[in-house]
Formats: C-alpha cells, sequence, structure tokens
C-alpha cells in the first residue's frame, strides 16, 4: 500500500466549520453554551470519535489476519482536559492529559486472543499512537461482550 495522503478542505463562520473530505461532509461546531450553535458535533467529541472509528477500522484489518471471529465492537470513550490550556493560560497544556477507552469486543474468541487483538489494534491505529506521541494518559481496556 505504501504511503497515503487524507485530505479535508473546510469553511467557516463564527464557530461551525462544514468540512468536506471527499464526497462526506462533516459538520464541527460548539454547543451554544460556548457561543456556537450547536449545528454539529464538537472538535474534541470530534477527535475521539476518529479515536474510536481507526481503533474499529484497525481492529477489523487485524481480525482478518488473526483469523479471529469479530461479529462487532460497542466503544466507550472519553478524554480529560483541562480548559485554561485552551482559554489561553501557557501553564496548562491545551489538549488532553487522559484518554480512557472501553472496547466492547461482540466475539466467540477466548479472552486472551480479545487482549491479543487490543493489543495489535492499539500497536498499530494511527489516531491511538498520535495521540500516545502527544504524551496523552492513553487507558485502554478491551473486554468480550
Amino acid at each position: 500500500m505504501g504511503k497515503m495522503t487524507f485530505e479535508v478542505q473546510g469553511n467557516s463562520r463564527k464557530f461551525e466549520s462544514s468540512i468536506e473530505a471527499g464526497k462526506h461532509t462533516i459538520t464541527i461546531d460548539e454547543p451554544k453554551s460556548l457561543g456556537g450553535t450547536d449545528k454539529g458535533i464538537d472538535p474534541l467529541s470530534n477527535l475521539l470519535a476518529s479515536l474510536a472509528g481507526c481503533e474499529n477500522a484497525i481492529a477489523n484489518f487485524v481480525a482478518k489476519e488473526m483469523k479471529f471471529d469479530l461479529q462487532g465492537i460497542k466503544f466507550n470513550v472519553d478524554g480529560e482536559l483541562d480548559s485554561e490550556g485552551m482559554m489561553g493560560d501557557p501553564n496548562v497544556r491545551a489538549y488532553f492529559q487522559t484518554v480512557n477507552i472501553e472496547a466492547i469486543v461482540e466475539t466467540t474468541e477466548s479472552e486472551e486472543r480479545v487482549q491479543e487483538l487490543k493489543e495489535k489494534t492499539d500497536a498499530r491505529c494511527p489516531v491511538y499512537n498520535t495521540l500516545k506521541a502527544a504524551d496523552v494518559k492513553l487507558n485502554s481496556t478491551w473486554k468480550r461482550a
């Protein structure tokens, strides 16, 4: 496969952004409580959604290679940050300090195989590894449904 390039384009008005990725459009906005119009997902939740989606895609690639019976995955992802950083405090980092991932795997496989799938997925997921490289504390727990 080799190197891949990903590209998006967007137009923004105030807090609302309309982002195009190929033939898909994503609306990113802030909630009304933060000055937005709440017409779309907020950017930080979008990042967490990207993490869940990327982990799912990589898990499916890995499961195929492992001949793993992957029937589905339910993800619960949350992140914590100190908002003072994004509001301008130079002493507080302006990104997540901690992200928690809980994956509930629908499968007939053993718990040991689920953990093997998790380890291989986390090692290969670009979004996971981008957060890891930024020194975000990642708590990733995978278990059978």
